[in-house]
C-alpha cells in the first residue's frame, strides 16, 4: 500500500450483510496504530477491543496532545454517510485534522476506522498513513477523496 491508500476489511462486507452496522446512525472513529501488526483486507474478525480475533487497540499509538485515546470521532459530511451513485456505494466523513502538539504521538502507521456504537467495536477499514509518522512535528490531516472512503462497486 502507498500513503493515502484505503481499503475495507473483508469482514466488513459480511458485517454489513448481517446488519451489524447502521451506516446512517452509528458513530465511527479513526484509531491510529503502530506497525506492530500489519492490517490486510483478510484480517480475521478485526475489532477495536478484545471482542474479536484481531484487537487493533493493542497497537494504538500512545494517546496524548491532541490525539485522544481510542481515536478521533469521524463526523458524517451529511446525515447519512453512506451514499450510492449508480452502482457505486461510498462511505464518506468530514476531513480529519490533528493540530501540532509536542504531546502528540509518533510512530503512526495506519488509521483504523471502526464502529464505536457497535458493542463489538467492529472495524471497517484502513487508511495507510505512510508511517512512521510523527504527529509532533506538523499538522496531521486526512482529506477524503471526493468519492469518499473506499468505493464499493456492486
Amino acid at each position: 500500500m502507498a500513503r493515502g491508500d484505503t481499503f475495507y476489511f473483508d469482514q466488513y462486507y459480511e458485517d454489513v450483510g448481517n446488519k451489524l452496522h447502521d451506516n446512517s446512525a452509528d458513530v465511527f472513529k479513526l484509531g491510529i496504530v503502530t506497525n506492530a501488526f500489519v492490517p490486510v483486507k483478510t484480517t480475521p474478525d478485526p475489532r477495536w477491543g478484545a471482542n474479536g480475533t484481531t484487537d487493533f487497540s493493542l497497537n494504538e499509538v500512545t494517546p496524548g496532545g491532541n490525539y485522544p485515546g481510542n481515536g478521533i470521532s469521524l463526523s458524517a459530511v451529511i446525515t447519512d454517510n453512506w451514499i450510492r451513485t449508480g452502482s457505486v456505494n461510498t462511505q464518506t466523513f468530514d476531513d480529519v485534522a490533528i493540530a501540532v502538539d509536542p504531546g502528540n504521538p509518533s510512530g503512526a502507521y495506519w488509521g483504523i476506522i471502526y464502529n464505536d456504537t457497535d458493542a463489538g467495536k467492529r472495524c471497517v477499514g484502513v487508511v495507510d498513513l505512510g508511517g512512521p509518522l510523527d504527529l509532533t512535528t506538523g499538522t496531521f490531516s486526512i482529506t477524503w477523496d471526493v468519492q469518499g472512503f473506499g468505493n464499493l462497486a456492486g
